[in-house]
């Protein structure tokens, strides 16, 4: 069990180590390619919050936007792949923050293509979290004691 979880593990974290690797290659003054994508939603995103909350909220600065998920999924997925509960929560985190801002499905109408790309691209980071809360989840139900005790080998008569 402990050699699958590991290479387990091992499969899914570069899935955030190396796009992390590429977006920090990617930055720039700007931010890099995926603040042309990013702005537009961050500013619909404070336009919908501020009118829904009635209270002016400040910019918010792509670059560090970017910086920030640069961070959760390089530290997460290097976490995770050591079996850390912190990394997997980093790269919670990270999902939760950006699966409905980047593939906003919702604003397109069914049948389009877009749609259909945004949907998928939606419902597999969905799939991500779920397989990190399931991690967590096995990970707090094996009870420490039992984690540290090894099995005393059977004597030969």
């Amino acid at each position: 069990m402990g050699f699958s979880s590991f290479l387990g593990r091992v499969l899914f974290a570069p899935l955030f180590i190396l796009t992390a690797w590429q977006m920090f290659n990617e930055f720039d003054a700007n931010g890099g390619p995926i603040s042309k994508e990013l702005i537009p939603k961050l500013t619909v995103v404070k336009k919908n919050l501020s009118s829904k909350l009635g209270v002016a909220l400040p910019d918010i600065d792509a670059r560090q936007f970017i910086a920030t998920i640069i961070f959760l999924k390089g530290v997460g997925g290097i976490l995770f792949v050591f079996g850390s509960t912190f990394g997997s929560f980093l790269l919670l985190l990270h999902l939760a923050i950006t699966t409905p801002l980047l593939y906003d499905f919702y604003n397109y109408r069914p049948g389009k293509p877009k749609y259909n790309q945004l949907l998928n691209d939606f419902l597999l980071n969905t799939a991500l979290f779920g397989a990190l809360l399931f991690f967590i989840g096995m990970k707090n139900s094996i009870p420490r004691s039992q984690l540290r005790k090894k099995t005393p080998k059977a004597k030969t008569v």
